[in-house]
C-alpha cells in the first residue's frame, strides 16, 4: 500500500526539496541476512584481490589488458583473433544477468556487485568504527568543526584514501598484469610515471565514489538499475513488504501493549521506521518495489528484529513476489524465464563448441602489398608473403615449418626453413611460395598450407596466389 505522501516515484530519496543532496545515514544493520552477506562479501573480496595474482598454466587467472589486446578468462588466454569468443562471453553474461533479474530481482546488486561490497562491507564499516552508528554520525555532521570532528573526519578520509589506493592497484593488476604491478611496487614511481599518474587518478575516482558519490552510483549512474524496471514483473522474487499483512484494513499504527490490533483491524506494521533508517539508499520499502532498492536485505533483518520483540511473526518484509503477497501463489518458472534460459543454454553450447574448436596456434598469411608475381626460369611463378603466427599457450613451439597441402610447389621462408613461436608470443616473417605454371588455375589460385611442428600439423591456412592473366 502506498503511503499518503506518494511522490516518492517522482523524486529521489537522496535529493531534498531544494534539489540538494540529502545525505543518507543508514543505521548499522545486523541479523541473519547481514551475516550471510558479510561472509559472501569477504569471500568475493578475497577472490577479487587474488584473481590477478593467481596463475593457471602460467596464465593470469583474470587479465583484461586492453592496450596490448590480451585477455585471460579463468586462466584461458584470448587474443585479438579470439575477440568473437570474448564478445560471446559478454553476451552470455548479459543474458544470465537478465534471467537472474527476471527470476530474483536485483539480488546481484545486494550480494555480488563490487560497488555494494566495497561500500557496505569495507568503507561503511570503517565509518561505523570511527564515527559511530547512525545517531552519532548525524550529530557529528551537525556539530561545528571542532577538534573532535576534525580528528574523526581526517582519520576517516585518510583511511579511505589508503584503501582507494589499494583498490586502484588491484584494478591496475587486472589491466597490465599482477607480476608487472608487483615489479612496479618494488621500484621508484619516478621510473613509471606513465603508470603511476593514472594510478593516482583511479585512486581519486575510487575515493570520490566511496567517500561522496556512494549510493548515487546505484541510483543514478548504474544502467542495471534502469534495466530492472524492464525485466521485473509481478512474479519476480524481490525484497518486498507484505502490505496485506502490514496494513490490514485500517493501516499501520504505533505499537501499544494494551491494544488489540486485530480487533481494531490494524496491520502488523508498527510504523517504527527501522526499515527506513537501515536502508543504504534512503527509501521506504513499504512503498513497494522502487528503482533505488538494491535488495541488500537490511530492511528484512531490521523488521524481523522488531517483529520478534513485539511478538509478531517474522517475514513482514521478506523475499517474495508481488503475486505471492497478493494471492499466496508460490514461485514458479514462467514462460519468460524459460525463454531466457533457452537462449542462455544455446549461447553456452555455442561458446563451448567454439572453445573446443579453437586452435592453440593461429596463423595469418598475407601477400605483400604492391608486389606482383615473379618469374624464376621459364616455368616457375613466385609470390612473396608475410606471416604472423600467434602462440596462445605458455609453452614455446619449436621446429615450425610451412608445407603446401593443395598443390605441388615450394615454400621458402626468408629466415630459414624452420622457426619457433615463443609462449604467449608471436613469430613474424616473410616467405616465398613457388609454383610451376602447370599448377596455376588462372590469375588467382587458391592455395592451402599447413603449419607443422616437426611432423605434426597444428594449423591450416588458405591464401590466394597470383599468376599471369594468360593462364586462366
Amino acid at each position: 500500500m502506498i503511503q499518503e505522501n506518494d511522490n516518492f516515484r517522482d523524486s529521489l530519496g537522496t535529493v531534498n526539496k531544494e534539489g540538494k543532496r540529502a545525505w543518507v545515514f543508514p543505521k548499522k544493520p545486523s541479523g541473519r541476512y547481514y551475516t550471510w552477506r558479510t561472509w559472501v562479501s569477504y569471500a568475493l573480496l578475497v577472490f577479487l584481490i587474488l584473481a590477478p595474482f593467481i596463475k593457471i598454466n602460467g596464465n593470469q587467472f583474470l587479465l583484461f589488458n586492453v592496450l596490448e589486446r590480451r585477455f585471460h578468462i579463468f586462466g584461458f588466454p584470448f587474443w585479438p583473433q579470439d575477440f568473437y569468443l570474448f564478445v560471446l562471453s559478454m553476451i552470455i553474461g548479459v543474458v544470465f544477468l537478465a534471467l537472474f533479474t527476471v527470476a530474483f530481482g536485483r539480488i546481484f546488486c545486494g550480494w555480488i556487485c563490487p560497488q555494494t561490497i566495497f561500500m557496505e562491507m569495507v568503507f561503511r564499516k570503517i565509518e561505523y568504527r570511527i564515527e559511530g552508528d547512525r545517531g552519532a554520525q548525524m550529530r557529528l555532521d551537525r556539530q561545528p568543526w571542532n577538534a573532535e570532528k576534525i580528528r574523526k573526519r581526517l582519520l576517516k578520509w585518510s583511511v579511505f584514501v589508503l584503501i582507494s589506493f589499494g583498490i586502484a592497484n588491484v584494478f591496475l593488476a587486472y589491466l597490465i598484469g599482477g607480476d608487472v604491478v608487483l615489479e612496479y611496487i618494488k621500484e621508484s614511481p619516478a621510473g613509471h610515471l606513465g603508470t603511476f599518474i593514472p594510478l593516482l587518478i583511479f585512486t581519486g575516482v575510487f575515493y570520490f565514489i566511496f567517500a561522496w558519490f556512494r549510493e548515487q552510483v546505484c541510483i543514478i549512474a548504474c544502467p542495471y538499475g534502469r534495466l530492472q524496471g524492464v525485466l521485473l514483473d509481478e512474479k519476480s522474487i524481490v525484497v518486498a513488504y507484505d502490505h496485506k499483512r502490514g496494513e490490514g484494513k485500517n493501516g499501520r499504527k504505533k505499537f501499544r501493549k494494551t491494544e488489540d490490533r486485530k480487533a481494531l483491524e490494524h496491520g502488523d506494521c508498527i510504523d517504527c521506521l527501522q526499515c527506513v533508517q537501515v536502508c543504504p539508499t534512503g527509501i521506504d520499502i513499504r512503498n513497494g518495489t522502487q528503482l533505488e532498492c538494491v535488495n541488500c536485505t537490511a530492511c528484512i533483518d531490521a523488521c524481523d528484529h522488531i517483529m520478534e520483540k513485539v511478538g509478531y511473526p517474522k517475514g513482514l518484509i521478506r523475499y517474495a513476489s508481488e503475486e505471492n503477497i497478493r494471492t499466496k501463489t508460490p514461485f514458479r518458472v514462467t514462460a519468460r524465464m524459460k525463454g531466457y534460459a533457452a537462449v542462455l543454454f544455446i549461447l553456452m553450447g555455442l561458446l563451448t563448441g567454439l572453445l573446443f574448436l579453437r586452435n592453440e596456434v593461429e596463423v595469418t598469411l598475407l601477400r605483400v602489398p604492391g608486389q606482383l608475381f615473379g618469374r624464376e626460369g621459364a616455368n616457375v611463378i613466385s609470390n612473396v608473403y608475410t606471416y604472423k603466427a600467434v602462440n596462445k599457450t605458455t609453452a614455446e613451439i619449436d621446429s615450425v615449418t610451412f608445407r603446401l597441402l593443395s598443390h605441388e610447389g615450394e615454400v621458402k621462408p626468408v629466415s630459414g626453413a624452420r622457426f619457433h613461436i615463443p609462449g604467449q608470443g608471436m613469430a613474424e616473417g616473410t616467405l616465398f611460395i613457388k609454383l610451376p605454371q602447370s599448377q596455376l588455375e588462372g590469375d588467382k589460385t587458391r592455395l592451402k598450407l599447413g603449419l607443422y611442428r616437426k611432423d605434426k600439423q597444428i594449423e591450416t591456412v588458405t591464401v590466394n596466389f597470383q599468376g599471369p592473366v594468360s593462364y586462366r
